[in-house]
Formats: structure tokens, C-alpha cells, sequence
């Protein structure tokens, strides 16, 4: 049996052939297919690829929304990671662990 589930019928008894799958439910058949999930590509505001453990810096001054507190142009962050969302890049700046949008920063 399969993890898949039959894409007309939405039932999980599948019977796995070598080149495709067949539904004992409603009997439809479909080939199989490698389904890669594309891979994520996250890029600063000047273009440049971000991965996990980049240092980076903000290009412009951003008032935190919910504090009087003000990210400033040039300041650095620690070790980003790259998380799923809005607000791709998930650090600590200033003592503050926070979320950005790579349109404003750039890498170091």
C-alpha cells in the first residue's frame, strides 16, 4: 500500500505498480511522478542568495511595529534563518529576536 491518496476519489487503498497507481476504490489509474517540492530560494534586496548562518544588514531604518524601537540602516544581525511566511528571515538584532522581509536587508 501507499501513503498517496487517489487524486479523483481521495482514498488511500492504492494498488503500486512499478510505473504507476491504481485506485481499489474507483479504479483510476495515473503514472507516477517524482514530486519534488521546488527548493526555496531567498534573496536580499540586492539580489544575492541568503541561506541559513548569513550575517546580514539593514539597508534602511524600520520602526518595529508594537514598540518605539527603530532597526537602523547599517546595523548587523546574528546568524539568520530562513523561515517559512511573510517574513522570510527570523534573527536577533539588538538584543531583539525578530522577523524581517529580505527587501530590507542586505548580506554581509
Amino acid at each position: 500500500m501507499s501513503e498517496q491518496t487517489c487524486p479523483m476519489c481521495t482514498m488511500d487503498d492504492l494498488l503500486d505498480f512499478p510505473t504507476k497507481y491504481e485506485c481499489m476504490t474507483c479504479g483510476h489509474e495515473w503514472d507516477k511522478e517524482e514530486e519534488e517540492e521546488p527548493e526555496r530560494v531567498v534573496k536580499d534586496a540586492y539580489g544575492n542568495v541568503l541561506a541559513d548562518g548569513d550575517v546580514v544588514q539593514m539597508i534602511k531604518d524600520l520602526k518595529l511595529k508594537g514598540s518605539s524601537s527603530v532597526l537602523k540602516s547599517g546595523m548587523k544581525s546574528k546568524p539568520i534563518r530562513l523561515v517559512d511566511g511573510d517574513h522570510e528571515i527570523s534573527c536577533k538584532m539588538d538584543g531583539m529576536a525578530i522577523g524581517l522581509k529580505a527587501c530590507f536587508v542586505k548580506k554581509v
